[in-house]
């Protein structure tokens, strides 16, 4: 299955991302809580790893002869981003 990174899998990356965080900070104790082995693997399974599918993609990009600025993927950042801090906000407004 090839899966193309597009602006809307960046959203769902992102929306997944703020919705999973709490639930691994939780483990740890809360925010401020130990930084184990377990929550880090938790991070890079629940955060990391779907970011990259959804955003970065698997598939390495077409050599070109010159070196140039990757757009498509700095505007998938930056709708991940935006989407996260959105589900962030509204999580925040209503109390979650």
């Amino acid at each position: 299955m090839k899966l193309q990174p597009t602006p809307f899998t960046a959203a769902v990356a992102g929306v997944a991302a703020a919705l999973a965080w709490p639930l691994i900070a939780a483990q740890s104790g809360g925010p401020g809580g130990s930084w184990g082995v377990d929550l880090i693997v938790l991070a890079l399974l629940g955060i990391a790893l779907p970011a990259h599918l959804l955003v970065v993609g698997f598939q390495r990009p077409a050599p070109t002869p010159e070196r140039k600025v990757d757009t498509a993927l700095l505007k998938r950042i930056g709708v991940w981003l935006a989407a996260a801090l959105g589900v962030t906000l509204a999580r925040a407004a209503l109390g979650f």
